[in-house]
Formats: C-alpha cells, structure tokens, sequence
C-alpha cells in the first residue's frame, strides 16, 4: 500500500479496518475529555471491559461455594486452566500439552533453569545478549550463584558493535560457533525490549541446538506481538508474561512453553510442587510426586482463578478478532506509524531524532524506540498533550500502538504532536 502523509489518509485506514470496532471492548484513559493516546502496549496493555465481570463472576463462585467453587458453578476452577490453551497455543506455535500457565515471567524463569540449565564439565556457560531486560539479568546472576558458579565466569554477552544499537545475527551465530565446546545454554529474549529488536529465533534454536546446548527464549515482549512458532522451531522451553501485548492486567498470570520431548524424561530434574502433580492422583495426598506428563507437571502451587479470569477476558477479545487478524493489523500499524516517523525524521534531521528499531520489517513488531534530543523535555510535552509513551534513560522514547484498541489517527496525531515537541525543544 502506497500511504499519503494526511491526517484525512489515516481516517480513512481506520474506516477500512475491520477490527476497529474491538476498541469499544476496552478502557481508555481520558485526556481533557477524550480518549488519550495511549502507545503503552508493550509496557501494559489496557483492561478489557469484561475482565470485570469475569473476575466477578469468580468472586461470586467463592461466594456461593467456598471451596467447592473449584468443582461447582458455570466455570469450575479446577477446568479453568484449560479455557486458555487454545488462544496461547496460536500466540506462541505450540501443541496444547506444551503450554502452561502459572506464576509471573522471573519466578518461571528461574523453573526452567532448575530444569534445563544442566551443566556437565566445561560445558557449564550461558550465551545470552547484552544489555537484556534487568530481571533477566538478576535471574541469570543469582541462579548461578546458589547453583555454585562465578557469573562473570559462566555468562556470555554478545554485545553489539561498537557506534552501534543493535546484535547482529552474524555475531550471535559467531558466539555459539566460538563456544560450542562449553556451551550449556542459548538464552536470548524473542524482542529487545529498550531497541525494539525482534531477532530470528529459529536460527538461534538452530545454531545452539548444533552445538549440543539447550536453548531458552523470553518472550515478555515478543508474546501477543508477533507470532511464534516455538514448536516448530524446536525451542526447549520459553516465558512469557500476560500484561504487556496480551492484555490482562497488572501482576498477570505468566506462561511456559515447555517442549513435549521432556514431558516423560526422567532425567529433567525440577521443582515440584502439588499443582504439577498427575490429576487423577493429585487428592490422595501421597509422598511421591507424580508429575502430570506435560508442561503443567512444571506448576507448583494452586493458581488463582481470578488471575485466570482476567486473562480469559482479554483472549477472549483476540479470539473473536481472530489472531492471524490482529498480527496482521499490528503490522498495517507498524508500517503506518514508520512512515510518519521517517517522514518526521527527514523534516527535523537525525541529529534531533534517530530511530533505533530495525528498519527491516522483519526485524521488529509494535515497538519503535526513539532516540531523541532533549528526549526528556519532549518525553513531557507528549504526556500533557495526553500521549501515554514510555521512557527510558538516556533518551529513548518508545512507543507501541497495537491492534485491538489503537488507531491509524492516533499514529499520525502522535506523528504532529512529536515533531511539534521536537521542533519546540530543539534549541
């Protein structure tokens, strides 16, 4: 599609979309008596309408049956879990058996090391990119730590190129290649959550699983942003959290992605806890653990149906948008938004505005990261004009307008507020 850099031209990408009437289905925050801007998906996506009722309907359940609302009423908890695979399984390409929901992002993090970090010999090193999420870190640190190990020892950052932001693939490939021999595990995040940067995925299980090492993926912000095929790219296991892309509500109930090649393996060692034990055994109360032979033998503790109803709530919403459909509005809106961006970035110079993210379309997804003189002033002039964006030190404003309730108005007024910001603060 050709665009036109008109304000009348963005009305009329709206007037075309089909999924335009989903906005309706969620809350937006309000700016001088409108709806704000709101450019936050990858940072928190906002509340469905019927996440209320469905999290009152739970409460009410307890209400009426106590502790029988996990057998009794229209949606008894013990099944709740089930309700939510089918919607999971086509965001991140897996089968039903290899996908869980429990905990939040750093706490299944820390479950799928206990499990698939297993070093032998020389073969005890993490490769994993620099400049990751911070929990991410925290995570790899203190995990080796209590497991023994020296982290400045056992981790591996492939850093990017000097005058540059962003990895490149080659030098990911190089590092796995570089270290085969010592190689216990590939951990990489699916999306840069500072750059934006989207990176192949496939070609890292690949190259890692060559060398004899498992591989792992956070996908906080890669999940409900663009599709995956876990399975087919024979990932050992993946995280994600529900509360960015996906909708559901701060603190959101996280997901694993554990591979159906250790459902049965034995000598997988993990911790257990007695919601990952087999269903048919799990009230008798025995000493021996039987865990359930697949990714929800990994859960530990009783989960909470209310966190279970929010996200319900907002899969929901994506299920009757159809899924294929909001990845593909997601991209529409992407493409929109870089034309606007470039055609702002030739109007102000690179000197006062440089984009981060990867210009290749397959490279990146919702988020474009900004990297803007005298960010933080017109970071603030954007907030009072009622544009919800994101900070970050030093002077990255990111952004990401997604599908279900952003719009291709909003894109090209966001497009006229930041150059009007960056004109004003530019000297």
């Amino acid at each position: 599609m050709i665009f036109e850099y008109t304000a009348e031209f963005a009305k009329t990408l709206d007037q075309k979309n089909e999924l335009g009437a989903l906005r309706d289905e969620f809350i937006l925050p309000q700016h001088e008596g409108s709806d704000a801007i709101y450019f936050l998906g990858n940072s928190l996506g906002l509340q469905p309408k019927r996440a209320k009722s469905y999290v009152l309907q739970v409460m009410d359940q307890w209400a009426h049956f106590g502790v029988e609302g996990f057998f009794r009423g229209e949606q008894p908890w013990m099944k709740y879990h089930d309700q939510l695979l089918s919607s999971l399984c086509v965001f991140v390409g897996a089968e039903p058996a290899e996908v869980v929901v429990m905990n939040q992002l750093s706490v299944n993090l820390h479950l799928m090391l206990a499990s698939f970090y297993q070093p032998q010999g020389r073969r005890n090193k993490i490769l994993c990119e620099a400049k990751a999420f911070p929990s991410d870190q925290y995570v790899l640190d203190t995990h080796l730590k209590q497991r023994g190990f020296k982290p400045e020892e056992v981790i591996i950052e492939v850093q990017p190129r000097k005058g540059e932001e962003l990895i490149r693939e080659a030098d990911i490939l190089s590092a796995i290649g570089q270290h085969a021999e010592e190689l216990a595990l590939v951990f990489w995040g699916g999306v840069n959550y500072y750059t934006g940067q989207v990176f192949n995925m496939e070609t890292i299980a690949m190259a890692a699983r060559s060398v004899g090492a498992k591989v792992g993926f956070d996908l906080a912000h890669a999940a409900g942003n663009i599709p995956l095929r876990l399975h087919q790219w024979d990932v050992d296991f993946a995280c994600w959290c529900s509360y960015k892309y996906l909708n559901s509500g701060p603190g959101a109930i996280g997901g694993c992605f554990i591979h159906d090649r250790y459902h049965k393996d034995p000598s997988i060692h993990r911790f257990a806890g007695w919601w990952g034990n087999k269903k048919e055994t799990q009230f008798l109360m025995q000493k021996q653990f039987e865990p359930e032979l697949s990714a929800q033998g990994w859960q530990l503790s009783t989960p909470s149906p209310m966190l279970y109803a929010a996200h319900k709530a907002s899969l929901d919403v994506f299920e009757e948008a159809g899924i294929t459909n909001v990845f593909q509005k997601n991209k529409e809106l992407n493409r929109f938004l870089w034309f606007v961006l470039e055609h702002i970035e030739r109007e102000v110079g690179r000197d006062l505005m440089k984009i981060l993210t990867p210009r290749n379309e397959e490279a990146r997804g919702c988020q474009v990261s900004l990297s803007i003189s005298s960010g933080k002033r017109v970071f603030d002039e954007l907030t009072i004009s009622g544009v919800y964006a994101d900070w970050r030190e030093p002077d990255v404003i990111r952004v990401a307008p997604v599908a279900l309730y952003n719009t291709f108005a909003e894109v090209w007024q966001f497009g006229q507020l930041l150059k009007s910001a960056i004109i004003k603060h530019s000297s």
